[in-house]
């Protein structure tokens, strides 16, 4: 039996809501499990902040990043470690990557979705 992805229904206010559920704060989604993700900007993030993503192994092919409010490039430190790790990387606005994530779930592609809250 397949497992349905989770949705990501909306977003602002700080958080996100999760097929149906209220998370506030950033959000991390990696093999259709929504969690906490601490991080807050996209000018703090780390390499350390996909420490998760690292260890998810060929669960992951890709990181879809949701950077905020307005797209912007990454810091160079996260961008080598995912290049590095062998993981491609796509950014976008916070709202833009909430509705490609859907859309990428359905179609059932190994990614994991890393959404800085707005």
């Amino acid at each position: 039996m397949l497992r349905q992805p989770p949705s990501v229904d909306a977003w602002g206010g700080g958080g996100f809501r999760v097929s149906g559920d209220w998370r506030p704060g950033s959000l991390l989604i990696i093999d259709d499990q929504p969690r906490s993700w601490g991080a807050t900007s996209l000018a703090a993030l780390t390499p350390d902040d996909f420490a998760e993503v690292f260890a998810a192994g060929g669960a992951v092919e890709f990181v879809l990043l949701g950077v905020g409010l307005v797209n912007a490039l990454p810091p160079r430190p996260v961008r080598d470690a995912l290049k590095a790790a062998g993981l491609g990387l796509e950014f976008m606005s916070t709202e833009a990557a909430a509705r490609t994530y859907n859309v990428l779930a359905s179609e059932g592609r190994r990614l994991a979705a890393a959404l800085i809250a707005v």
